[in-house]
């Protein structure tokens, strides 16, 4: 029951931080909310703030919105009041629609940032991906998995690959003592480098690369091992992580739309639930707070789509507006938005349906 309370608590605080871009924001730029909500359907909380704004939280948490006066709608009376928000200068608008899919950016990266800062970061070594037969490493017993914490001493930790072909090449062929760490504990190895022609250096016969660094526990789970991390550290692996993640999911969006490529694994908030409770389960708080920003980046890439209904189709009709220098019609506006919301609930009643079959079969 805890991993699906937990599910369900990430969930709320994605469109919770996406809906609070949107308000606060608006608040900043002058713009009058009407509403914001956590959640659909009926009202389980409800209160009015001072500036006449509704705040509910309602029962079904899997959504929520920001409303403005005057949004999405054909009634005049509503359009022709000050507050409305087609009334907004244009510039006010579009920042106020674009935080949203940016708070989910913004705390993607601040989670990232504070979890790698306080909790450190993963530690990294030169680990062996193969061994070629009859080279200088198979015959001094090197394995693949191995993980090589020194070469003469030289501690190889969070390094690089330069700093241990460097520690190779520097010897010119003279004997290495090498330490290395496998299941079974640490080993330390004696072997002569030859000079390969071909690569114009020296070599031990292996295929190496930069790999983070595990151990297990007494209880037999597999953990990484993490060092402490500067701010700046932090920062930059933080940034350099969102961005991946980011461009991955691009791709994968790409592929899903020209391929059908992934549209199998494709999930609805049921599919969600289901796993980030099954991950939690198995990892804990680090799988939690990865899905919370792999989620939370996702879902600001998604509501960027110009689709109607979502954050992007907005963003559309307000640079048409800029380079129209006049709106489109508010009535033509709000019909496009509600067929695009009227599509997004049917797309969303699918892949529940689908999420709850597969669960069914599984």
């Amino acid at each position: 029951m805890l991993p699906i309370l937990l599910a369900i608590l990430l969930l709320g605080i994605l469109v919770t931080v996406h809906e609070f871009g949107h308000f606060i924001f608006a608040r900043i730029c002058g713009i009058a909310v009407r509403e914001y909500a956590i959640g659909f359907g009926p009202r389980l909380l409800h209160w009015t703030g001072k500036q006449g704004t509704e705040f509910s939280i309602r029962l079904i948490p899997m959504g929520g919105y920001c409303a403005f006066y005057g949004e999405d709608t054909t009634d005049k009376d509503a359009l022709a009041d000050p507050r409305a928000f087609p009334k907004q200068a244009v510039w006010k608008r579009l920042i106020t629609v674009l935080m949203g899919p940016g708070m989910n950016f913004i705390l993607a990266f601040l989670v990232l940032f504070f979890y790698i800062w306080i909790g450190g970061t993963t530690s990294t070594l030169p680990t062996v991906v193969s061994v070629e037969a009859g080279g200088p490493a198979e015959e001094a017993g090197l394995l693949a998995g191995d993980y090589i914490l020194s070469v003469n001493g030289l501690d190889l930790t969070d390094k690089g690959l330069e700093a241990f072909t460097g520690a190779i090449s520097e010897e010119a062929g003279a004997a290495l003592e090498m330490t290395v760490e496998r299941t079974d504990g640490l080993h330390t190895l004696t072997l002569v480098p030859f000079y390969d022609e071909a690569y114009e250096r020296y070599r031990i016969g292996i295929t190496v690369s930069t790999a983070a660094r595990t151990q297990t526990d007494a209880n037999g789970r597999t953990h990484y091992v993490t060092r402490p991390a500067a701010f700046g550290e932090a920062a930059s692996i933080s940034w350099n992580n969102c961005i991946y993640a980011g461009s991955s999911m691009l791709t994968a969006l790409k592929n899903l739309v020209t391929t059908g490529e992934g549209l199998e694994n494709t999930s609805g908030p049921v599919g969600i639930v289901s796993l980030v409770s099954s991950e939690v389960q198995t990892g804990g708080l680090d799988a939690f707070i990865n899905l919370l920003i792999l989620i939370s980046i996702n879902l600001g890439l998604m509501n960027l789509l110009p689709i109607p209904g979502l954050d992007g189709s907005r963003l559309i009709f307000l640079l048409l507006e800029i380079i129209r220098r006049k709106p489109i019609p508010p009535e033509k506006e709000a019909i496009v938005h509600m067929c695009g919301f009227v599509l997004l609930i049917g797309l969303m009643i699918f892949f529940t349906y689908s999420d709850i079959m597969k669960l069914i079969n599984r």
